[in-house]
């Protein structure tokens, strides 16, 4: 059984952060202070932390032809899920940092991705994969 992890990551706002999970993502908000925030996320607890604005650039790295921010979470969701998410977030007219799509078709590891950025600047990716028993095959 896999148990829930827990991730810290920086917000400027706290207001803004509530509202862009709550009705972009869905996530219920769980305990919070004024300098912090925690959220259910697909089962999983994401603590947003107040801190100062920082404007530095995250690299990215080529992966199947894209270039990905390589600070990134996520998580990975059934195809139904996912498809349900990514649709939704088509009619939100969500800017898309990488639009929906699959990649490494007909290869180990095919899986459908997208990455979007929340409010504060944190990129997070959400996935599906085709099979997956493949998730950490090499």
């Amino acid at each position: 059984i896999v148990r829930p992890f827990h991730l810290a990551f920086p917000i400027y706002d706290i207001k803004l952060t509530i509202h862009w999970y709550q009705n972009t993502l869905g996530c219920k908000i769980g305990r919070q202070d004024k300098n912090w925030v925690d959220f259910n996320f697909f089962g999983h607890q994401l603590s947003g932390h107040l801190t100062t604005k920082n404007n530095h650039v995250i690299p990215k790295n080529i992966v199947d032809g894209k270039l990905i921010p390589i600070r990134h979470f996520g998580i990975i969701l059934d195809t139904d899920e996912w498809e349900k998410l990514s649709n939704k977030l088509i009619l939100k007219k969500m800017d898309f940092i990488i639009n929906p799509n699959t990649r490494f078709k007909g290869e180990k590891g095919e899986q459908s991705t997208f990455f979007i950025k929340d409010p504060s600047g944190n990129i997070l990716e959400f996935k599906s994969f085709k099979n997956d028993k493949m998730i950490f095959d090499n």
